[in-house]
């Protein structure tokens, strides 16, 4: 494959050895690796006719930002590279920062050299690299269907036909999707994280999986048990109504802000 490899070629810097280190990788595996120097190039028109010239099938952008800017738009796809002043400077640029998330929601893949850089692109940014990955399973998977964004009502009546309300994720706060799922009488079935654990109480108010494995067991379980189910679906909207009712909510909210008030006469 022929490859356009952009990246920041001053000499003597951690950018300019990582590009080459990159390159040697890339043509050993043989593939024709054409390597550009990003700072030589001002618009993504040079590079559209650098692509066409040279006959390019995909491209590479070691800096997300210097590199990844002249990347976007092409009819060839790209992956990126972190280079370490995206992340630790161009991020706290706002203008430079909404280039780079534009950067990513294009690009095929990013590659991070650290588990720190890791973090701070995915706090950023990295979910549209993530949300392609999963839109291209969906697509494999017999049966499953991807919904976009939907008006609060009309979701609503969806979890109500549904059978189960799943949760994934792998980190949460309070999920709102497991307590509106509560108050509208559906079963929960969601990972068992801190952050869900502490509104889903096993067997009480939902059911709560450590691994796929489990998930499908408890699915299972729940599809055959109509005792079980009736059972988390009270104990769910009664929690809801216990714990996260609007009204207490409300209430809660203007005994602080009457608190603030009193801080400033004081």
């Amino acid at each position: 494959m022929r490859l356009l490899f952009l990246a920041v070629l001053r000499p003597h810097t951690g950018n300019a050895v990582t590009a080459e280190r990159v390159r040697v990788h890339l043509e050993a595996a043989g593939h024709v690796c054409i390597l550009k120097d990003a700072f030589d190039f001002e618009s993504p028109s040079e590079i559209a006719n650098l692509i066409t010239a040279e006959k390019c099938e995909a491209a590479l952008g070691l800096h997300l930002y210097r590199a990844g800017r002249l990347l976007q738009g092409h009819r060839v796809p790209f992956g990126i590279i972190f280079g370490g002043t995206d992340l630790n400077e161009d991020v706290n640029q706002g203008e430079k920062n909404k280039v780079m998330g534009k950067v990513l929601e294009e690009a095929r893949f990013a590659v991070a050299f650290t588990e720190t850089m890791r973090e701070t692109a995915h706090v950023q940014w990295v979910d549209p690299v993530f949300t392609r990955e999963v839109k291209a399973k969906v697509q494999r998977a017999a049966g499953v269907r991807q919904m976009g964004e939907m008006a609060q009502e009309d979701l609503h009546a969806a979890m109500k036909s549904c059978f189960a309300v799943v949760n994934s994720s792998v980190s949460e706060g309070m999920s709102a999707a497991i307590l509106e799922a509560m108050h509208l009488e559906v079963p929960v079935l969601a990972r068992n994280i801190p952050g869900n654990a502490a509104v889903v109480k096993h067997e009480v108010t939902g059911l709560l999986f450590a691994d796929p494995q489990e998930f499908v067991q408890l699915g299972k379980r729940l599809i055959s048990d109509p005792a079980l189910e009736k059972e988390i679906v009270a104990n769910g909207k009664e929690y809801v109504r216990m714990h996260h009712s609007w009204r207490v909510e409300r209430d809660t909210y203007q005994r602080l802000l009457r608190k603030l008030e009193g801080s400033l006469e004081g």
